[in-house]
């Protein structure tokens, strides 16, 4: 009889005085063991031909009434059990390694993936509930296990730093972030033919980085063998060309029966009853007929769908009951009065975005679009604050004739700019003020640029003023606000104008934008942290 048969992986053995767990790794000589209650790293190979004493079953003896001590004692030796447990050979071998507590709520996506030979999840939990520990725990659980060597996280560009934050401090996983900046190190020095995918087992990928033509098909080839996809919804099919580009990389990856796949989103259904079914057909390509099945076929795939799809709101778990842990969240919105010489301003815009829009009729479509966001992004700049109507006012659209992009291009670079995201829960990565000048009418602009610059500070801008008013309120409370806008000059504009309010003198006030690199702007706040009275000012970054 082999050892494996022996002593299957989880068996605990006693040999050379102490008791061992049989790994996973083992063969029919070489056991691979690791000491009950220690660390990976204490590790051992014991050859079977060459031990002195034969390996045998660990057995302990019963508990010895004589032997009863005081209730200490005994708690004593319940938490020193408990502590071994979490490195033993209990149902979850990752506990031991991680430095999370996960709720109970959060386990439940992990006992449901190990339930499947291969993994294929789509958690769509609410925001805040934990989606990125359970995504976690999951590659985690695999790797201890011995299922998976290798994995990698696909994100957006603006997550990626925030995984590999969460992978090291949580998980204890070591990932390198793979994007355009990145990307070119970490090849440097590879042997011909090896992919960096190879080279590196733990990766967190920029999705704007991988999804080209000429890089997916590489990826593929060398994708691991694990797969996080987080805000999975922007990877559906799409009329954006983003969009299609990057279902077309998920479409891959699922084709590979044996890949396990977790895919993250807060926002599974937006309205998009297409876009809905091509998400869960990246699980199964049989759950895309659910929009179109009988209703006897529809209940046995959603019966089916069940084991793969897992979504809880807020208000389902027991844990978001308790206010000391989850505070309730209270919202109301504030209306300010556009009046005097902003709302002239602001009617004199108006009826320019207006007239760009009309002026463009009968070009080709083309210049159609490119007028239109022109009008938008002056609108959205100018309804922000003076000072990105100003920049938005200097910056010249018209670079976009040279790029040689096409309309969906063009949409989607206006977009990003413009408006706030894909989805209707997402933050948008760029704060950039974007480019509003067609090149025409040069001196009609000036003319609102210096209208727009005499309205800074509180005297001419009634949003600066009702929003101080707010913050004084705020913190004469006791809380300590945090201000989001959705550009970074509006940012600005606000840190200096607040710092001006005798209402805030001696008041830390920071703006902390996309100009800075997520180090430096962890750095920012954790000074601004240490400071008393403070105000933060931010973008979506």
């Amino acid at each position: 009889m082999s050892a494996m048969q022996s002593f299957a992986p989880g068996t605990l053995v006693h040999t050379r005085g102490r008791e061992w767990i049989v790994l996973p790794e083992s063969s029919e000589n070489d056991l691979i063991l690791r000491p009950l209650g220690g660390s990976e790293d204490e590790k051992t190979l014991i050859y079977l031909p060459l031990e002195a004493e034969p390996v045998k079953p660990a057995s302990f003896p019963p508990p010895d009434p004589a032997t009863a001590s005081s209730r200490t004692a005994g708690l004593l030796l319940r938490d020193a059990m408990m502590m071994k447990l979490r490195s033993g050979a209990g149902p979850f071998r990752s506990l031991g390694s991680i430095a999370v507590e996960p709720r109970a709520y959060q386990m439940v996506p992990l006992m449901m993936a190990l339930k499947h030979q291969t993994i294929r999840l789509l958690i769509a939990d609410d925001v805040g509930v934990g989606k990125t520990i359970e995504g976690g725990l999951i590659a985690r659980e695999m790797m201890d296990r011995g299922e998976i060597q290798r994995f990698t996280v696909l994100c957006p560009p603006h997550l990626c730093d925030q995984w590999q934050e969460e992978l090291q401090n949580r998980f204890n996983i070591k990932a390198e972030v793979v994007r355009t900046a990145t990307a070119g190190r970490l090849e440097r020095g590879l042997p011909a033919g090896k992919s960096l995918f190879e080279a590196h087992p733990h990766t967190i990928v920029s999705l704007d980085y991988i999804k080209s033509d000429r890089r997916r098909d590489e990826f593929q080839r060398s994708c691991p063998e694990f797969v996080i996809v987080d805000e999975a919804h922007t990877c559906t099919k799409g009329q954006a060309a983003s969009r299609h580009q990057r279902f077309t990389l998920l479409k891959g990856l699922s084709e590979n029966p044996d890949r396990h796949m977790v895919l993250l989103t807060a926002t599974p259904h937006s309205g998009d009853e297409d876009a809905f079914f091509t998400l869960l057909g990246l699980l199964d390509p049989e759950f895309e007929q659910l929009k179109s099945v009988g209703e006897q076929q529809r209940i046995v795939l959603r019966e089916k769908l069940a084991l793969h799809f897992v979504q809880r709101r807020r208000p389902d778990i027991q844990e978001w009951q308790d206010s000391s842990l989850f505070p309730d969240r209270f919202t109301r919105e504030i209306t300010y009065q556009l009046s005097g010489k902003w709302g002239r301003l602001f009617t004199d815009v108006l009826t320019y975005a207006r007239e760009m829009v009309i002026s463009a009729e009968g070009m080709d479509l083309r210049h159609q679009r490119m007028n239109w966001w022109a009008a938008l992004a002056l609108l959205r700049c100018i309804s922000s604050s003076p000072r990105a109507a100003m920049q938005a006012l200097r910056t010249r659209i018209a670079a976009v004739e040279t790029t040689g992009l096409g309309i969906e291009e063009l949409d989607e670079m206006a977009a990003r700019t413009i408006l706030d995201g894909e989805g209707q829960d997402e933050l948008s990565w760029d704060d950039t003020v974007p480019g509003v000048d067609t090149g025409e009418d040069a001196d009609y602009l000036r003319v609102l640029l210096s209208d727009a610059e005499d309205l800074q500070g509180t005297a001419n801008d009634p949003k600066l003023a009702t929003l101080a008013k707010e913050l004084k309120a705020l913190i004469a409370d006791g809380f300590t606000p945090v201000v989001f806008c959705r550009y970074i000059a509006t940012a600005h504009y606000l840190a200096e104008h607040l710092g001006q309010q005798r209402a805030f003198k001696g008041f830390e006030i920071k703006a902390i934008t996309g100009e800075l690199t997520p180090a430096e702007r962890e750095e920012q706040v954790c000074l601004l942290r240490e400071k008393g009275d403070k105000i933060l000012v931010a973008t979506d970054c």
